[in-house]
């Protein structure tokens, strides 16, 4: 790339889902007046008896979990999705509307109430790894689910309502619009090129190193050249997989290994417990073949300049298409470079 495009305003494109990017690496050296993000206490209690999510505690819904020592995944007590509902359609002129039945659950990674995935042992995250694998097959196989996603909102700035650290599962009937656009997207280059759209391109970023953050025998992260958010991450694995499922026991812990690493990059950055969104994108489950599909998990964090100083989607990335200022090259080499020790152990 002409030294020109980290310096001028320009458009990157996303080849997962074919839309642009606008790049505005001058508007960095912008002050700043804006809101200032609370920051919550990060020093928590291995146990807490308030927490709806602890071993041994009463849920909100009346429930009470068992004193689990590993993962443990319940029905979420507030779902978004219900299975068993009226299969319906309605059309009015230009009013829509469909049916949408499903299931969502939670996934408590780890009795402890005070750890995050960048503090817990290898060995617990690859029991976290495990237990999607299991989900992911479990609910996948339902006769009416066609899509399983399995993310985590870390931090209240993120939405996350317990701190206790979890993620979601949402299964649904319909396959989701963004995995709509990645599966055209990745289909159409298979067609053409009979090879993997993710592989080509980890094989092309692995050559230029400029966005590589972190890479191990299994797994690369990396800051995908058309990143929106400011520290946003790709991890890829090298092999091509259409779903976790397909995880051998060595690569589970490479998985865990790279997730560990690269969010022990995130708290280090402004040493704080770094919220972010992170997702994991895989083919659909409604029975069909994907040979296009290469599984993938994404990692969108809000924090731009401290742990206060948030980026928000706004105006013009609201109404016209998003926008970043830190060009994607900037992000990886910030990252690339904190240590790999989490700040808390120094």
């Amino acid at each position: 790339m002409s030294e020109d495009f980290n310096t001028h305003p320009h458009k990157r494109y996303n080849i997962l889902t074919g839309e642009w990017i606008l790049v505005s690496p001058h508007r960095t050296k912008r002050p700043w007046q804006g809101r200032l993000e609370k920051v919550a206490e990060e020093k928590r209690p291995s146990y807490d008896a308030d927490c709806f999510l602890c071993p041994g505690n009463k849920r909100a819904s009346g429930d009470t979990n068992p004193e689990y020592v590993e993962p443990y995944t319940f029905r979420n007590d507030f779902s978004a999705l219900l299975p068993g509902g009226p299969q319906e359609d309605f059309e009015d002129g230009l009013l829509k509307a469909s049916s949408e039945t499903g299931l969502c659950r939670v996934v408590c990674f780890s009795p402890d109430h005070s750890l995050t995935l960048p503090v817990m042992e290898t060995e617990d995250i690859i029991k976290v790894v495990q237990k999607w694998k299991e989900e992911y097959a479990d609910l996948g196989n339902m006769e009416d689910i066609n899509h399983v996603m399995i993310f985590e909102n870390k931090g209240d700035m993120m939405g996350c309502s317990n701190p206790h650290p979890h993620g979601q599962i949402w299964a649904q009937l319909s396959v989701p619009v963004e995995v709509q656009k990645k599966t055209e997207h990745q289909k159409k280059y298979w067609e053409r090129n009979k090879r993997s759209l993710l592989g080509d391109y980890l094989e092309q970023e692995l050559k230029l190193e400029e966005r590589i953050v972190i890479k191990n025998e299994h797994f690369v992260a990396l800051v995908p050249y058309w990143a929106i958010w400011p520290y946003e991450t790709m991890i890829i694995p090298r092999r091509q997989m259409q779903h976790i499922g397909q995880l051998t026991a060595e690569e589970e812990k490479a998985y865990a290994e790279i997730l560990k690493q690269l969010t022990i990059k995130y708290d280090n950055l402004f040493q704080t417990s770094f919220p972010y969104s992170s997702g994991i994108h895989q083919q659909p489950t409604n029975n069909s073949d994907y040979p296009e599909w290469h599984f993938h998990m994404s990692f969108y964090p809000p924090l731009l300049r401290s742990k206060t100083v948030k980026k928000f989607m706004v105006g013009y990335e609201l109404f016209a298409s998003p926008q970043r200022d830190i060009t994607a090259e900037q992000a990886a080499e910030t990252l690339r470079e904190l240590p790999d020790q989490h700040y808390t152990l120094e």
